[in-house]
């Protein structure tokens, strides 16, 4: 049974909500705070996140941005319910990491629906994913994403950072980085593998001031941290 925490300020449409959702074998949590929606979510993982735009003392967009820089709860799904129906709105929530967007008022069946899709979508994804902290990364569809976040690598640094989550805290070599990525027929330098390390890690940590998440062995090669 999937726990699906609902935050939004309107009583009657948190009431709406938990008795059709129940009806349909979710477990609801109905919150009218946003503050303490964020609390609940330092707290307990819920399966998905009906969330409200506007929202008394925090926007439900500014906790949709809290979500996706915590890397505890950033693959958490949310869809948006908000009265905010003009393009740039929806623009702005899927920019900011929403898994959909819902305008009020809405359909219940047409909203089930929505949960039913994001749900499968996130399940469906899980099995084919291999993370380390906030860093989730999809050998089949060779995807790579940080907190939320899409990020674009070219193949020798995608294959690289796989290695890297698969050996997570353990010291790669340059030569074993060479050989796995590159292969036994390549004749180049361990060079090469310095090269693709610091634009990968340029990609991944992308001017953040926080610890590198690639953390450079002097004399022997490389870890993920």
């Amino acid at each position: 049974m999937a726990k699906i925490l609902v935050v939004d300020d309107e009583i009657h449409i948190l009431e709406l909500l938990k008795f059709n959702l129940e009806i349909s074998g979710y477990e609801v949590i109905c919150l009218d705070d946003g503050n303490e929606g964020l609390e609940f979510l330092q707290k307990e993982k819920p399966d998905l996140v009906l969330l409200d735009w506007m929202l008394p003392n925090i926007s439900g967009i500014e906790i949709l941005k809290k979500i996706r820089e915590n890397r505890e709860i950033s693959k958490l799904p949310v869809i948006m319910l908000t009265a905010k129906n003009m393009e740039d709105d929806k623009i702005e929530g899927l920019d900011k990491g929403a898994d959909d967007y819902i305008t009020k008022p809405f359909s219940v069946k047409e909203l089930k629906a929505r949960i039913k899709t994001v749900l499968r979508r996130y399940k469906a994804s899980e099995g084919n994913c291999i993370s380390a902290g906030n860093i989730d990364l999809y050998p089949e569809k060779r995807e790579v994403y940080k907190a939320g976040k899409k990020i674009d690598l070219t193949l020798k640094e995608f294959e690289l950072l796989r290695l890297l989550i698969e050996n997570r805290g353990k010291v790669l070599t340059r030569e074993e980085l060479l050989d796995k990525v590159w292969g036994y027929e390549f004749f180049g330098e361990t060079r090469t593998v310095d090269v693709h390390i610091r634009y990968l890690r340029k990609k991944l940590d992308s001017g953040e001031t926080e610890e590198k998440c690639i953390e450079t062995i002097r004399g022997v090669g490389y870890k993920l941290i």
